[in-house]
């Protein structure tokens, strides 16, 4: 009879204790997702590598550079919701069809939620010519507060 309680006990702490290991890995996943992407640059994009810091890309939305575009990806529901301040919005799934409203000369700075649609639209923007940009990562690592407001078109 103790035999068969232990028994019981280890096959239900074995499956807690596995359980417990598959929630670790998909939390190390999704955290380790930000940090993979953030700070990808492309070839000409690597000297936006300074504003990788929240403070200093602070610093940028608080004395606006005309040369650097901050580029957020997210849906306009979610631009809307709270944005870096200043920055413009091109959701990931129409970048392609509004490469002639993202001039090539200008140096980009872009993020989404977490990072991942960010590098999808940096890989977007280089198979299209485009050299000087940079992931920022994910709104998250943005301490300050959001500005919300609604897309504004850009031509």
């Amino acid at each position: 009879m103790i035999f068969r309680i232990l028994k019981s006990t280890q096959k239900l702490f074995s499956g807690k204790i596995a359980g417990l290991f598959v929630l670790l890995f998909m939390f190390s996943q999704i955290v380790s997702a930000q940090s993979v992407n953030v700070g990808k640059a492309g070839s000409q994009g690597k000297v936006l590598k300074k504003y990788i810091e929240p403070a200093e890309l602070k610093r940028i939305v608080e004395n606006p550079v005309d040369s650097i575009w901050i580029i957020d990806v997210r849906s306009e529901k979610a631009y809307s919701n709270g944005h870096i301040p200043t920055a413009r919005s091109f959701p990931a799934g129409t970048v392609n069809d509004r490469l002639n409203e993202i001039p090539k000369n200008k140096y980009l700075i872009i993020y989404c939620t977490v990072g991942a649609n960010a590098q999808i639209v940096s890989k977007k923007l280089r198979k299209a010519g485009y050299r000087r940009y940079i992931n920022w990562g994910g709104i998250s690592r943005w301490e300050w507060e959001k500005e919300n407001s609604q897309p504004i078109l850009h031509q």
